[in-house]
């Protein structure tokens, strides 16, 4: 671990203040966009362009790399969100910040892109495992600490405008400073979507489900804690208990799903996921209740990414997760796009406890497709089956195919799971 972070610190302090951005922001524009006297589906549309632009990002920043090279689109990127970042209280209006926002999604989609590129090429290849978990944790520690942050200052003011944006543009120093040379980056034709659900329907469906369920708590968290009657304060700690979940309940889901049929542990999951929504909606829960529902959903929604991910991946060869990798986020972005719209709607017509029925709708729905699956084939061996790895909705295809690659070296070298 020691030999990873030697080689790796420049690009995991750099993710890290870039988590630590994103975090603000988006917890920040929910609080603001109600105190600015946004409708709830006005803000929603704004959180739901981040979803698009980080899309159309994942799909064009590998294309903008091989033109003009990882540093100058790094650069650029990061340039863009620093300063966007500021403008978001300089022009205080929800159709300016829908496309500000998406801007902001379709920068952040490239400097990922780049950023695992480079940490893929930095590490060995006994170390690359380490290092891409090491990733994941620090992007979901980031968003942690930002809520933190958050706390610092009046939503109501520039302030937390601009900490982020100072953040950002630190992010870059490290990275710029100590990395070289950039790497080859090699441009992937994606799998056709048409193939792509014939070798796993359940991945295909999962991830356009989870795709909305993930857009919600990330980007509407603060919305409905603002309708909610909920202080700024209580906010960050519900959105800092859903990542600390979602980062501490990966391991022992990733240690069952290696040992069981995951389909099977996917409607166990899911299906948990949804009752605990039921029980939010229908009980009269306090400050500390909700902040374990918090972290009971980010628990169980995050891990549910790296499942379908792993299940989907156990229908594939080694040589066509890279292929996959993009048609699997292009889904899960689509699903994404339409989640805040989603639930910012049915909040409109049912209150703030329209945020649990959506996101317990949608892990319904992920759990009896499931169980519908499970009669459709039998559950691939367990010397067919690949490892699981922790890939968070953030990641781009880069570090998937890398994460995955790594997790089945580590799986060969082990032997099967006992």
């Amino acid at each position: 671990m020691i030999q990873v972070l030697g080689t790796t610190w420049a690009l995991l302090l750099g993710i890290g203040l870039l988590m630590v951005g994103n975090g603000v922001q988006g917890t920040l524009l929910g609080v603001r966009g109600a105190i600015e006297g946004f409708t709830t589906f006005q803000i929603s549309l704004v959180m739901s362009a981040y979803f698009l632009g980080f899309m159309g990002g994942s799909r064009l920043a590998p294309e903008l790399i091989r033109r003009v090279g990882h540093v100058r689109v790094f650069a650029a990127l990061g340039s863009l969100i620093s300063a966007v970042l500021v403008l978001y209280a300089a022009v205080p209006d929800w159709i300016a910040w829908t496309f500000l926002r998406m801007l902001v999604g379709f920068c952040f989609a490239g400097v990922y892109v780049t950023a695992e590129s480079w940490l893929n090429n930095a590490a060995s290849n006994e170390t690359r495992g380490q290092a891409l978990s090491l990733y994941m944790i620090v992007q979901m520690l980031g968003i942690i600490a930002a809520q933190g942050l958050m706390n610092l200052a009046d939503p109501a003011g520039f302030m937390l405008f601009v900490i982020p944006s100072v953040l950002v543009s630190l992010a870059f120093t490290p990275i710029l400073l100590s990395i070289s040379p950039a790497p080859v980056f090699d441009t992937t034709k994606p799998m056709s979507f048409r193939r792509l659900y014939a070798i796993s329907p359940l991945g295909c469906v999962g991830m356009f489900l989870m795709g909305g369920v993930y857009s919600a708590l990330f980007g509407m968290a603060a919305v409905w804690g603002s309708l909610a009657g909920l202080s700024v304060f209580e906010i960050t700690l519900f959105i800092a208990a859903i990542f600390t979940g979602g980062l501490l309940f990966q391991y022992p889901i990733g240690w069952v799903s290696d040992r069981m049929d995951r389909r099977r542990l996917i409607a166990i999951v899911a299906g948990a996921g949804a009752l605990v929504m039921a029980l939010t909606v229908v009980l009269d829960l306090g400050l500390y209740p909700f902040l374990v529902v918090g972290m009971l959903i980010g628990g169980i929604s995050n891990p549910l990414y790296s499942l379908l991910l792993a299940y989907t991946s156990d229908y594939l060869e080694r040589e066509d997760m890279a292929a996959a990798s993009g048609g699997l986020i292009f889904i899960n972005g689509l699903g994404a796009v339409a989640g805040p719209v989603l639930t910012g709607w049915i909040m409109e017509v049912v209150g703030p406890n329209g945020y649990f029925v959506y996101i317990g709708v949608l892990s319904a729905l992920v759990a009896a497709y499931a169980l519908y699956r499970m009669s459709k084939r039998p559950a691939p061996g367990s010397d067919e089956t690949g490892a699981y790895a922790i890939v968070t909705p953030a990641a781009s295809a880069v570090a998937m195919e890398a994460v995955y690659d790594a997790a089945q070296d580590e799986q060969e070298d082990a032997g099967p799971a006992a």
